[in-house]
């Protein structure tokens, strides 16, 4: 039975995984013709088989340039930071190289006004004191120092700006497009509540 491709494939293969269709045309009588022998038909398996080759090349294509693009990170950090091997490069792949970015989030419980120090927050997981934080909602947003962790609250350096209940405290608020190999900033969250009548 033929292996033809009909989606993604492991990009760690070890031979070529494109089974490729060797076509025929017709054979026909040149005097009366008529076919003397069918070629090969032509079917949707086969042009899918087309199509997920071609995707799937395109995608190995992409990941090799991924890694191409992090070996010449790493050559230029070392030609710069001898021994560094590349520790503070992110070239925003999608791939880790010995750096993660902190993701580490919460909500502020209520509203808090100009020169504020204590937050009241949903959860203190993953906020060490003495660390930086963005406080951001839709409206404003600012950097502040950590200087105290509690059960439920987090100090801060005094704030200069305003924020109201549901605003984020985050470690980065930063949104990685791994697509277009860019950081931006990260976004405001609206949610949108559906009520359903419980029986």
């Amino acid at each position: 039975m033929r292996n033809l491709m009909n989606g993604e494939i492991p990009l760690n293969f070890k031979k070529n995984p494109y089974d490729r269709t060797q076509w025929h045309d017709d054979v026909t009588d040149p005097v009366t013709g008529e076919v003397i022998e069918d070629g090969t038909p032509y079917m949707s398996e086969f042009a899918n088989n087309f199509e997920w080759g071609i995707y799937n090349a395109y995608r190995f294509l992409i990941e090799i340039y991924r890694q191409m693009e992090r070996m010449r990170v790493q050559l230029e950090l070392d030609g710069r930071v001898p021994g560094n091997s590349g520790t503070f490069a992110d070239v925003l792949d999608g791939s880790t190289n010995k750096i993660v970015l902190d993701k580490t989030l919460t909500d502020i419980i209520e509203p808090v006004a100009i020169g504020t120090t204590t937050l009241k927050v949903a959860s203190v997981d993953g906020f060490t004191a003495f660390s930086q934080v963005t406080i951001f909602d839709d409206v404003a947003n600012e950097e502040v120092f950590i200087t105290e962790i509690g059960k439920d609250f987090i100090k801060v350096q005094a704030l200069k700006k305003g924020y109201k209940k549901g605003s984020k405290v985050a470690r980065s608020n930063v949104a990685i497009d791994t697509l277009n190999v860019e950081m931006g900033m990260g976004d405001w969250q609206t949610y949108h509540i559906e009520l359903v009548e419980v029986v």
